[in-house]
């Protein structure tokens, strides 16, 4: 049995720099047509000449790949600087402040006035926004605590194109369905794990991640509206690599690293909930048109037949790590 995926897409991507941009952006490009890169690097990319930098390095490591760039958000860009950079960016990551990895200079009030000279700008523009949302409460609560934001956001603004990233709960998927402006990316590891997966029995550091993993009714939502196919929601697999010594550690880091394995495991899942035909939408039609991005023609052709999960690439601890998955990419 096979099956083919037309130009797949990774709308929530984080490649790092140097050395680790080195060891694994192949996993992502050997796989996917493109992919929306995450700005949270150190210093984040906040300007055009890193803008373009970073682009370069990328391009530079990998093949038939379509680096989507984007800035981390500020609440000072005007509608000058952005035009400059227009034809260069496809979209502005916000991050409140601290809440996740190399996010410090991020957003720390989200008053409409605050906001409102960049957002307007970027609806001008027609320049989507990514939200990473989460409060700084109780670690549980985070998401659903920011879902008033995400409707203020998407009151005030009803031309700008938002970005719910790497939703978690059931909450998120209800205030997706409320405005025509808001859309979600969903990871492989949120419909497959819980928090108990991660912390129920032993720890299992390299399943840790931010948005922590939620409850079992909360991958319930997030697994009924992806396998419907919904127009809204994408794949954004929020792969995000770490040495192993950063996540067997104290101080574990945020972030599951799923890139290798990612079109293999959807392909599984889909299959075994008998959404099969539901995957493409999910893996590219619905990003190429929420976006209006196009990015170059790839056919991955994936069959059924077991794929043993190594037990790092790249010298990064994947999840699914020594295990069996039921589909493999044709090479």
């Amino acid at each position: 049995m096979q099956l083919q995926l037309h130009t797949p897409l990774d709308m929530h991507l984080h490649l790092r720099q140097g050395e680790m941009l080195q060891n694994i952006a192949k996993c992502s490009s050997d796989f996917f047509s493109g992919a929306i890169i995450m700005p949270n690097t150190v210093p984040p990319v906040t300007t055009k000449e890193q803008l373009l930098g970073y682009k370069r390095e990328i391009l530079n490591n990998t093949s038939g790949f379509t680096p989507y760039m984007t800035l981390f958000f500020k609440n000072d860009y005007d509608k000058t600087f952005l035009q400059s950079v227009r034809d260069e960016l496809t979209a502005i990551k916000l991050y409140p402040a601290g809440i996740t990895t190399n996010s410090e200079g991020g957003v720390s009030g989200f008053g409409i006035e605050e906001l409102e000279p960049t957002l307007q700008a970027m609806s001008e523009l027609g320049i989507p926004l990514c939200i990473h949302g989460e409060s700084d409460g109780f670690v549980m609560d985070r998401e659903a605590e920011f879902m008033p934001i995400y409707e203020s956001i998407a009151k005030n603004f009803p031309d700008l194109t938002i970005i719910m990233e790497h939703i978690t709960t059931k909450a998120a998927v209800e205030t997706l369905q409320k405005y025509d402006n808001l859309f979600a990316t969903i990871t492989l590891h949120h419909l497959y794990i819980t928090l108990d997966d991660v912390a129920g029995g032993m720890l299992q550091p390299h399943l840790f991640c931010k948005p922590i993993a939620k409850r079992p009714e909360d991958k319930a939502a997030l697994q009924s509206v992806a396998f419907s196919g919904h127009e809204k929601v994408m794949f954004g697999s929020d792969s995000a690599p770490h040495p192993r010594d950063k996540k067997e550690s104290c101080g574990c880091a945020a972030g599951v690293f799923t890139a290798p394995v990612a079109l293999p495991a959807l392909a599984q899942i889909f299959e075994q909930n008998g959404a099969l035909d539901k995957l493409q939408a999910f893996i590219g039609d619905n990003a190429r048109r929420i976006y209006g991005v196009q990015a170059p023609e790839k056919t991955v052709t994936l069959e059924k037949k077991p794929f043993e999960v190594a037990q790092t690439y790249g010298g990064v601890v994947p999840m699914f790590a020594g295990q069996t998955l039921e589909w493999s990419v044709v090479q």
